[in-house]
């Protein structure tokens, strides 16, 4: 069983970022980058399985600048035998990349496509059910359990209050939520080995597609930050307080 994996870039978790001058973006000039913890989940879950003996090949796939290389390495070091990275300077909304990465199914022919259930720098939640919309295959979103099996998978899902069990045929998409696993650490070694696994390059206009964008970024705005301060003159008044649920 092949898994096409995706890897996209995004700011590091760790790194506050800063809205630029004009509100048209935030700057990620000179930003740490990093794999989406999202997709970390993805790919470790696919490494997973293919330590069961379930997947025989992970193939992961990025779409952006040359920069992009170093977060494929990322995943290969992490277990995925192969990449794919489909080259271009634009900065792509969901349904186009859903686009892209449909070209790139029907090229490998993966029965299990996984990828993490949001990107953490624009949280649009869109992609897996798109690809699976446009794929005409089942999906399972924000999954924290799966099992799968020859020609099906059983997941459990999050949802509002609880969770949810769905047993769907392969071929499918599944998107992963954080509660699916702990992604492991990447030793030096690994790290060696990576960088002699293949990267195939695809410029995106190779793919023959029309990417139109629907949406526009109009503005960036910091969250306001509201601080509320209290000044008491004794513990008593403090201890009051507390209990009125005022502090």
């Amino acid at each position: 069983m092949k898994a096409l994996v995706c890897a996209k870039r995004v700011v590091d978790p760790n790194v506050k970022v800063r809205v630029k001058s004009d509100f048209s973006n935030v700057e990620i000039e000179h930003s740490k980058m990093s794999l989406n913890p999202f997709d970390e989940n993805a790919i470790e879950e696919a490494v997973r399985l293919k330590e069961r003996g379930i997947v025989t090949e992970i193939v992961a796939v990025s779409i952006g600048s040359a920069k992009c290389e170093e977060t494929l390495r990322n995943a290969l070091a992490r277990g995925c035998d192969r990449a794919i990275l489909v080259e271009s300077s634009e900065n792509y909304e969901p349904i186009n990349i859903a686009n892209i990465l449909q070209k790139i199914v029907a090229t490998e022919q993966p029965q299990l496509i996984m990828l993490g259930k949001q990107a953490i720098d624009d949280d649009a939640n869109q992609v897996a059910q798109m690809l699976a919309g446009k794929l005409g295959i089942a999906q399972a979103t924000f999954v924290s359990q799966l099992e799968v099996n020859a020609d099906s998978l059983v997941a459990r899902r999050e949802i509002d209050g609880g969770t949810q069990k769905l047993e769907l045929k392969l071929p499918a998409v599944v998107s992963a939520d954080l509660y699916l696993n702990e992604p492991r650490f990447i030793k030096l070694p690994q790290l060696m080995q990576a960088k002699k696994k293949p990267i195939e390059k695809v410029a995106v206009t190779e793919l023959g597609l029309e990417l139109n964008a629907r949406t526009r970024l109009v503005k960036v705005m910091d969250g306001e930050v509201k601080k509320q301060c209290k000044f008491v003159d004794s513990s008593n008044q403090l201890v009051e307080l507390i209990k009125k649920g005022a502090m």
